[in-house]
């Protein structure tokens, strides 16, 4: 089976919620795989924020993005959602990037329907295309993609604009034009997320858990209940490691050493463990004089 299949079946069981953090690099989609989570989500934020230094704006280009989504994917083992904006460009531009992302190896695609370019769900003054040129662009990925077990996930970022109402109702057409799972972005309360799931039932939902966002953090728990199928933890990794290397560097300002993080870092063993030196010597010895 491989790994679309894998995530076809992850998404047509009923009852277990896909738990899918999410890494801007290969390091930390392999940490997400050995965790034991079942999916990593490829972050166009953290992509935007490592790579650059800078906010998720739309600035990072199709090539820069899809580097290092093979990167990724050739790292773990498990499916791997991506973060494909607005496809970079208009219907034919995307047909092109479903096409390489689905090459790269990744097993879903998330499309948005803002503006070119596009800002993070949670930012304010975000624009949104018309619904007909997203429902054109939805199936335009549909038709451009090889297998059928892809999936194409239908982003919508209206409620700041519309409201949920109008939100829920331009998400309808997307389904109708194709797209296997629907992720109506930055709902603003638990009763707005009921209602999504309530009125777009019989299609997969995304949550997508943004500490310090619009949305209300909600346990797992109860996003089943809710009947969310994914959950994104989209920058939870990177935002974490940030302030652990804020506090690191202060300290080493500080104390001028960093002998007393002994105890608080991976070990050199681990390190290599991690980033597979033993294969590569092997390798080494296999194929080198």
């Amino acid at each position: 089976m491989n790994r679309n299949q894998m995530f076809h079946h992850m998404v047509s069981d009923q009852s277990d919620l896909i738990v899918a953090p999410g890494a801007a690099n290969a390091i930390t989609a392999r940490l997400i795989e050995e965790a034991g989570f079942p999916v990593v989500y490829v972050t166009g934020a953290g992509l935007s924020n490592s790579m650059l230094g800078l906010a998720d704006v739309g600035l990072l280009s199709f090539k820069e993005v899809i580097d290092q989504v093979k990167y990724i994917c050739d790292a773990v083992e498990i499916p791997v959602i991506a973060d494909g904006d607005t496809g970079f460009g208009n219907a034919i531009n995307l047909i092109r990037t479903v096409k390489e992302f689905e090459k790269a190896g990744v097993s879903a695609i998330q499309l948005e329907d803002q503006n070119t370019p596009k800002k993070c769900g949670h930012f304010d003054g975000k624009q949104i295309v018309p619904t007909e040129e997203m429902i054109n662009k939805i199936k335009a990925g549909v038709d451009a993609r090889q297998d059928q077990h892809f999936k194409i996930i239908a982003r919508t970022d209206a409620r700041s604009i519309d409201g949920i109402d109008a939100t829920i109702e331009r998400a309808e057409p997307y389904i109708e034009a194709g797209a296997d799972i629907t992720f109506i972005e930055a709902p603003e309360s638990i009763d707005e997320m009921k209602l999504i799931t309530s009125r777009l039932q019989g299609i997969p939902q995304v949550a997508n858990m943004v500490e310090h966002g619009k949305t209300p953090i909600v346990h797992n728990e109860e996003l089943v209940k809710m009947n969310f199928k994914i959950v994104l933890y989209a920058n939870f990794l990177q935002r974490r490691a940030i302030k652990a290397m804020q506090e690191a560097l202060y300290s080493l300002k500080k104390e001028n050493t960093t002998y007393h993080f002994m105890n608080d870092i991976i070990t050199m063993k681990e390190r290599n463990r991690l980033t597979k030196l033993d294969d590569i010597k092997k390798m080494e010895v296999k194929y080198m004089l």
